[in-house]
C-alpha cells in the first residue's frame, strides 16, 4: 500500500484542474458533473449557475463524492497507455453566492468568464472532504501501478 500523508494528497489535489462531483437528486437518482476546481484552505471550490441542476441537487443534499483523475505517462514513451491515478473522497458541499467565495478562488474561477444573458446568477460551491482520501497510483511510480496492492493508498482528509 502506498504510504501517503494528508499533506501529500492535498499537494496533488491543489495542482489539478478537473474533478467529478457525484450527487443525488431530489428523486434519489445518482448524478455526476465534471467541474474545474480551485483549492483554498483545504476546500475545493467550483462555480455554477443558480439555474443549473447540479446547484439545485447539491443545495438539497450537500453530501457529495469526488473523484479526481491524475494523468500518468511513461516518460519518453507517450504512446504507452497508462491508467490515470485517482483520488476519491466523500465530502460536504456548501453553495454560496459567488461574492462569498474566498477571493483567491473567485478570482481564479471567474477570470475571463462571460455571464451570458439568461444564464442565471453565478454561485460558488465549496467541497470540504470528510473521512479518508482513497487513492490509486498516487505517490507511486508508473510501473508500480500494475501491482494493485502497492498502488492503493489511504490518508486522512483532515476534515
Amino acid at each position: 500500500m502506498a504510504k501517503l500523508t494528508t499533506d501529500d494528497v492535498w499537494r496533488v489535489l491543489e495542482k489539478q484542474n478537473f474533478m467529478v462531483v457525484g450527487m443525488v437528486s431530489a428523486r434519489g437518482q445518482a448524478r455526476t458533473a465534471g467541474v474545474m476546481p480551485y483549492t483554498v484552505d483545504r476546500t475545493l471550490w467550483f462555480t455554477t449557475s443558480d439555474e443549473q441542476w447540479n446547484a439545485r441537487h447539491i443545495a438539497a443534499r450537500p453530501e457529495v463524492s469526488v473523484t479526481v483523475a491524475i494523468p500518468k505517462r511513461v516518460p519518453l514513451l507517450p504512446w504507452i497507455k497508462v491508467p490515470a491515478a485517482t483520488i476519491t473522497f466523500s465530502g460536504v458541499a456548501e453553495v454560496v453566492p459567488a461574492g462569498r467565495m474566498p477571493a483567491l478562488a473567485r478570482k481564479a474561477l471567474t477570470k475571463g468568464l462571460k455571464n451570458a444573458e439568461g444564464s442565471g446568477t453565478l454561485l460558488g460551491i465549496g467541497v470540504r472532504p470528510v473521512g479518508d482520501f482513497i487513492t490509486y497510483g498516487v505517490g507511486v511510480p508508473v510501473v508500480k501501478m500494475l501491482d494493485t496492492l502497492a498502488a492503493r493508498g489511504r490518508a486522512p482528509s483532515g476534515g
